[in-house]
């Protein structure tokens, strides 16, 4: 993606009405359904925006990683298909992989945030938003794992008395129940 040059769509996408440094200019304002006329003055710094500063900062990491990416795409920078982004997250999957090999806990968290990017950007370009879709998977680890518990509670046992291969076999034992409730 950082190849792909920004296109001068970005200037439709902006929107300033920008005229001199020192001229003045009108700003339609729509407030309470009437239309208000204000003056103002815009020195040439105050004068660009950036494309993205709509993104609220608050909204959660990956909802805003979406939104970024979408405004980035309708602004031109973008693949021009889907296996740009996989190979992308391939890139990214194999810089993880080098960061865990240096034990280097900084380039770690680097890798592991790009890597949430890339899947928020793979999961735009699908016209899938990454929030919902967690959520679902959530969901699933949720009912998944309390089938384990309920399973091991009806053995009298508890997660510490159990092992992985106990775990896992009934994680694999929750999915086939759900499988065929769904037929």
């Amino acid at each position: 993606m950082g190849s792909l040059p920004i296109q001068r769509s970005l200037v439709s996408e902006v929107r300033c009405l920008i005229r001199n440094d020192s001229e003045a200019h009108m700003t339609k304002r729509k407030k309470k359904g009437k239309v208000t006329r204000r003056l103002r003055r815009r020195s040439p710094e105050k004068a660009w925006r950036s494309v993205l500063e709509g993104v609220r900062k608050d909204s959660s990491s990956l909802s805003r990683a979406y939104q970024l990416t979408r405004i980035a795409s309708r602004a031109g920078f973008d693949w021009p298909n889907i296996e740009g982004v996989l190979e992308k997250l391939d890139e990214e999957m194999r810089e993880l992989k080098e960061a865990l090999a240096l034990q280097d806990r900084k380039k770690i968290c680097e890798e592991i945030g790009d890597l949430f990017f890339v899947l928020a950007n793979v999961s735009r370009f699908l016209h899938l938003h990454p929030e919902e879709a967690l959520k679902k998977t959530l969901d699933k680890f949720v009912s998944r794992f309390h089938y384990i518990e309920a399973s091991l509670h009806r053995k009298g046992k508890s997660l510490r008395q159990s092992d992985l291969i106990e775990m896992d076999r009934l994680w694999e034992e929750s999915k086939k129940k759900k499988k065929m409730r769904r037929r």
